[in-house]
């Protein structure tokens, strides 16, 4: 697993490392200065002696490069705070084609709709449908319902007797 930092402080972090050791530190004091395992320190040192400093050099990240900069995606994921109605649609559903809609009008980029769900659980998002009251609701019967019936209904605490407690 990668650790956690950008190309360049990893390269600063396994410098830092040779160059401590080269100075005579000991490659397990190193590892815990820097929080990494010794292996780790000696694994870095082998490969400064095979090749140099261009050994232990920061190398591009693997993989696509993202879709969207990081300012960009704040930007969609603050969208979803909001009602799809200020984005020109009839209803209050967010749904992930149209969010994915709106990020193509935006920014030109286009995202399948089952990857965008994919994107936003990795995100800390969940489907969620909003709630809709029922037509059927009577909110004056269910206040007297309440009011009447539901105390009628509650246990009485015994008066007299014995407790649990």
């Amino acid at each position: 697993m990668r650790s956690q930092g950008t190309a360049q402080e990893l390269e600063q972090r396994r410098k830092l490392a040779v160059q401590r050791v080269t100075e005579g530190w000991k490659q397990k004091d190193v590892a815990a200065f820097l929080g990494v395992t010794t292996r780790a320190v000696s694994r870095w040192m082998a490969a400064y002696r095979k090749g140099g400093d261009g050994a232990i050099a920061a190398r591009p990240t693997p993989g696509r490069p993202p879709k969207l900069t990081k300012r960009q995606e704040r930007s969609v994921l603050s969208w979803l705070a909001r009602s799809p109605r200020a984005f020109g649609y009839e209803t209050d559903l967010w749904t992930t084609r149209r969010l994915a809609q709106v990020i193509e009008k935006r920014y030109g980029v286009r995202f399948n709709s089952n990857y965008l769900a994919e994107w936003l659980t990795r995100r800390g998002y969940s489907p969620q449908k909003p709630e809709t009251p029922a037509v059927e609701r009577d909110n004056p019967a269910i206040a007297r319902w309440v009011a009447e019936e539901w105390p009628r209904i509650l246990k009485k605490r015994a008066t007299s007797g014995r407790t649990s407690s």
